[in-house]
Order: structure tokens, then sequence, then C-alpha cells
């Protein structure tokens, strides 16, 4: 089992690349709008690429490899599922509209119901 810790950015590199990654996607918004009198392809071509070394940056660091690990861990564990046969779906789905339909009905009447016990019964408001 991993460590139960919050564990947070401890090496003065990894603040290093985390705020270099930080300004360069700034850099990057910053850019986009500076070059605002530019043609569109150059201004999303800045954005594109600052953007790209932002997270290439953010990806060089430990949070970075964490996030990767994360991933590839995700990958692994959707692998292993055993998914349902169409068959089985598709009677869950079944089941799942009939449940529905019937709570809606069971809704409707308790509501209709309690509509004419209080407005009827009670308070004597015809329609």
């Amino acid at each position: 089992m991993a460590n139960p810790e919050v564990q947070t950015v401890s090496t003065g590199a990894d603040k290093a690349k985390l705020a270099a990654a930080a300004l360069l996607v700034v850099a990057a918004v910053v850019v986009f709008y500076v070059l605002g009198k530019q043609d569109l392809w150059l201004r999303v071509g800045a954005l594109v690429l600052l953007m790209a070394a932002g997270v290439g940056v953010f990806f060089t660091s430990e949070p970075g490899k964490q996030l990767i690990a994360y991933g590839q861990d995700s990958a692994r564990e959707v692998r292993k599922v055993v998914w349902p046969t169409r068959k089985e779906a598709m009677q869950m789905t079944g089941y799942v509209f009939a449940f529905v339909f019937v709570m809606a009905l069971f809704l409707w009447l308790t509501d209709k119901t309690l509509e004419w016990v209080i407005y009827e019964l009670i308070l004597g408001w015809k329609r």
C-alpha cells in the first residue's frame, strides 16, 4: 500500500520546474493577446508552442512523473476489468429503465394522493 500521507514538493529543483511551467503557461496566454494584430496562425502557434513547453517542463518534475505513473497504473487497472457482455449490459439497462418507470409511477401516485388529501379533504378546495 502506498504512503497515505500527503506529499508536497520538497526539492528546490522541482519548485523551480513548477514555477517555470506556470510561467510558460501564463506567457502563452500573454503572448497570444500581445500578438493580437498578427495573423491567427502565428498567435495560435505561439500559444501551442509555449503551452507544450510548459507541459513538458511540468512532466520533468517529480509531480509530473507521479502523474504519469498514476495514468499508467490507471490504464493497467482498466485492462484488468471484466466488462459485461452485450446481453448482460442490455439486461441491466432494461432493469434500470423498469425501476425508473416504477419509481416515477409511485412518486406520481404519491403526489396526486397527497394533492387530493390536502386540497380536497383538508382544505376543501374544489377545482
